[in-house]
């Protein structure tokens, strides 16, 4: 029984949530989306791409420093398991690293420097990766006419594929996000690109992206014991980024275009290290790679947001490991057990073990099934280093 368990692991769950009450307000994405994309946009585009936009941000609404120090007060030292204070540890320096993010946006390379702590940096072996993926020809050219979906006409699409799920959530729309669709972990949303228009494809790919990992993810989540499946294991972005693309591609949804597009974010992301400015790596995408420009403004806001975000890399990255990790005849419902990590799977089924995680209730519905019939794709995946 739960209650028993948590009357056994008390301390734990104090813990626990205590760090769920801290971190209700420390999702980044909330705060690091401009509010003022399209006008920028207008700017950029009228100036012929001179000039670096400039973003403004939502004002944060707690106290950094305060917040930084909540967390480092908890007694971790109560928990006489080494496996899960050690999972906790590191858990707390991820928020604290998050905390930091938030508190530098807009302020040029402090963010940056933050960004690079939490996520990282493209090695070699990813641009060469991404390099690799650029050098197949195109099978197909999706034009402006395929974008026939409003984002109304998306929502309707969205709820009805959300049927096959035995869970609610709330779709809303906004100008404010830089994405055609994005996932609030928090408050169940799916937000919605106001003034973009969707084709079929994309509309098949954020289906399974969106809702049929990050909202499976969520609520599997939310319903565990402990709340930091719902707030986040340490970097469990390139695990749930990659588990999300993996569920295009098992549905049969992801494209070489689309492999492309997960390529130049890894381009770009690269590009900050470099000390390439917003119109630096918008050039080199519209001049260089000669991608059409709305594609390349959307990438380049999208690593320079903030000041320089560079979690756009782990797609890939992400994408590989699960693939991999799928093609060795491991159980891939195991990582949808909230937001958690491949590299925290031992201490998953530990957790689960001791009675202090639940096996998914949710399972992601193209799991069931590998339907990609893209032999291509598979050449790809399979030879990325």
């Amino acid at each position: 029984m739960i209650e028993d368990v948590v009357e056994t692991y008390s301390d734990l769950f104090e813990l626990d949530q205590n760090l769920d009450r801290l971190v209700k307000n420390i999702e980044l994405l909330n705060f690091l989306n401009p509010l003022n994309i399209e006008q920028e946009k207008k700017h950029f585009f009228a100036g012929k791409y001179r000039k670096n936009p400039t973003f403004k941000y939502r004002k944060i609404k707690f106290n950094p420093y305060k917040m930084q120090r909540l967390f480092f007060n908890q007694r971790l030292e109560r928990i006489k398991d080494d496996q899960i204070r050690k999972l906790y540890q590191d858990i707390i320096y991820e928020y604290s690293g998050l905390i930091q993010c938030i508190e530098t946006i807009g302020s040029g390379k402090n963010f940056y420097y933050n960004s690079l702590k939490v996520f990282g940096t493209p090695k070699e072996r990813d641009v060469e990766n991404a390099r690799f993926i650029l050098h197949f020809k195109d099978e197909s050219i999706e034009d402006s006419v395929s974008k026939k979906y409003s984002a109304d006409e998306a929502e309707a699409y969205f709820i009805e594929f959300a049927k096959r799920y035995s869970f609610n959530f709330n779709i809303k729309k906004s100008t404010h996000i830089s994405a055609s669709a994005m996932v609030l972990n928090a408050s169940e949303t799916l937000l919605l690109k106001k003034n973009y228009r969707y084709s079929d494809n994309e509309l098949m790919v954020l289906a399974n992206h969106e809702i049929g990992v990050h909202m499976v993810t969520t609520f599997n989540g939310k319903s565990q014991p402990l709340k930091i499946f719902s707030n986040g294991f340490v970097n469990n972005t390139e695990t749930q980024e990659g588990l999300a693309v993996f569920s295009e591609y098992m549905s049969d949804s992801l494209t070489l275009k689309r492999m492309k597009e997960l390529a130049y974010r890894v381009i770009a992301a690269d590009s900050l290290i470099k000390g390439y400015d917003f119109k630096d790596t918008f050039d080199l995408l519209y001049s260089q790679y000669k991608l059409d420009r709305e594609t390349a403004w959307q990438i380049a806001l999208r690593v320079h947001r903030g000041g320089g975000f560079t979690k756009d890399y782990l797609y890939l990255t992400g994408l590989k490991k699960v693939y991999d990790y799928y093609h060795s005849g491991q159980d891939v419902n195991t990582l949808l057990t909230g937001k958690v990590t491949l590299e925290n799977k031992d201490s998953i089924l530990r957790l689960q073990e001791l009675g202090l995680a639940h096996k998914s209730g949710h399972i992601t519905d193209s799991f069931a099934k590998n339907q990609n019939s893209n032999k291509k794709l598979d050449f790809i995946l399979r030879n990325l280093k």
